[in-house]
């Protein structure tokens, strides 16, 4: 793990990004201190087709209006 100050990775931004990409990491300090960490995202998750099935039911009448007798309430004041 490479350490390089503020100053030098405002310098060397490009440089040190391909090292990033690379895979390495890199802290940046500020007065010998660590403030920051240069690393690469994580590698997103490979998304199974069907990994839902059966988790969420849509009803055959999903799309029909819904019931006036919902909007008779004091719950959902109508404007």
């Amino acid at each position: 793990m490479q350490h390089v100050s503020v100053h030098e990775a405002k310098t060397h931004l490009s440089r040190l990004l391909k090292k990033v990409a690379a895979g390495e990491e890199i802290i940046i300090t500020s007065s010998g201190k660590p403030v920051a960490a240069l690393m690469a995202p994580p590698k997103p998750k490979k998304r199974i087709s069907g990994d839902m099935k059966d988790k969420f039911v849509m009803p055959d009448d999903f799309d029909q209006p819904m019931p006036d007798e919902w909007f008779e309430t004091d719950e959902y004041p109508q404007e």
